[in-house]
């Protein structure tokens, strides 16, 4: 999986956050002075499928850019999304994660699992790269 950097205007959230979760990333984030996990996105709609909490940790920082893995979401079979246990819903599609995106109406958090994510690779983008444009 190729990590790239991706400008931080052209990403779109589908789920809601946690705030104390992105509280605890963040001070976890500055300690490491890094990213160490990309934000797995689609490439045509910019809709983040897993990275909502380190997206939300970009927006306060002020980063400029994010590491991230572009996938083909709809073309792409070898990605498959499950609702989360607790999350109330039996099922969850493709097209009602990029809906949630293009409206603006986002799930709750921790609505969608995409499996792919558990094969993110481990990475290590310094904060002050971050803070530059992406190209």
């Amino acid at each position: 999986m190729e990590v790239q950097l991706v400008p931080f205007e052209i990403l779109r959230p589908h789920e809601q956050i946690v705030l104390k979760k992105v509280d605890q990333l963040e001070r976890m984030t500055v300690r490491w002075n890094a990213y160490t996990k990309p934000l797995l996105v689609d490439r045509v709609s910019g809709t983040i499928l897993d990275g909502h909490h380190r997206y939300e940790i970009a927006k306060r920082m002020g980063l400029l850019c994010l590491p991230c893995v572009l996938v083909d979401y709809i073309s792409d079979d070898s990605i498959t999304i499950i609702p989360w246990p607790g999350s109330g819903r039996i099922e969850i599609s493709k097209a009602d994660v990029l809906e949630a995106a293009s409206s603006g109406e986002l799930l709750p958090p921790k609505t969608s699992r995409h499996l792919l994510s558990d094969d993110l690779p481990p990475i290590s983008v310094p904060l002050s790269r971050l803070l530059l444009p992406a190209i």
